[in-house]
């Protein structure tokens, strides 16, 4: 039995990942914000809820004494885009609202893979985005800053034979990243931009985490997963 760990585990992407290891037998343990959402969450799937703030120093390291001495795979899908909402009217407001995506998106996989890194043993999969290929304001610049420190990642924890890559989704069904401003309109251009024509879903996303924390991908490092339907194309 193998020690998971999945921030932002409660809902979404990081839910279906979480789902996916505990059908394993594994030991999972969910972490967010929100404790009512993660209990509830925890309670169904049967993982172990640690309420944790991943941009909050404090809060990382009050995580670890929650956690065994190892931990097999870290699994960095916290984040989203706070931009939604919000207005850059002046230039503080606009740095506000880069730094709040940037520690949303960059410094919480930071803080929490540097924290945990003494205890990892297997995997660590960054939840990237098709945003941080393309450019899309703050959070696509917050994901493609993930992918590329990435690399760092990969080049420290390899001599132990840890793997680290990004995962990064197009358009996925059944997540709050919209936070309900997606139009039908919106949906349906998504939908078409792919070649398979059907929307993405969290099952897709999580079982190629799975797959990543897997024997099968062991000499698999230092990548971005584009997993989009055919969306955005790589060679």
């Amino acid at each position: 039995m193998r020690t998971i760990v999945v921030t932002g585990g409660a809902t979404g992407i990081g839910r279906a990942t979480a789902e996916l290891f505990r059908a394993d037998g594994d030991d999972v343990v969910i972490t967010g914000r929100r404790a009512e959402t993660l209990a509830k969450a925890a309670a169904e799937i049967g993982a172990r809820p640690v309420v944790c703030d991943a941009t909050d120093p404090e809060q990382v390291e009050q995580l670890l004494a929650a956690l065994p001495g190892q931990v097999d795979v870290l699994v960095n899908n916290a984040g989203g885009n706070t931009d939604f909402g919000r207005s850059g009217d002046s230039l503080q407001q606009l740095k506000e609202n880069w730094l709040a995506n940037l520690e949303a998106n960059l410094i919480s996989a930071v803080l929490t893979t540097a924290a945990l890194a003494p205890r990892l043993t297997t995997a660590v999969v960054h939840l990237g985005s098709i945003a941080g290929a393309r450019g899309s304001g703050s959070y696509g610049a917050s994901k493609a800053a993930l992918a590329m420190w990435n690399a760092d990642v990969a080049a420290e924890l390899g001599p132990r034979g840890i793997t680290s890559n990004v995962v990064a989704p197009g358009f996925t069904a059944e997540t709050e990243f919209f936070q309900g401003r997606l139009t039908a309109e919106r949906r349906q251009t998504l939908l078409e931009a792919t070649f398979t024509k059907r929307e993405g879903e969290v099952g897709d996303i999580a079982a190629t985490i799975h797959f990543l924390a897997s024997p099968a991908a062991r000499h698999l490092t230092g990548q971005v997963l584009h997993v989009n339907g055919g969306a955005l194309i790589t060679r």
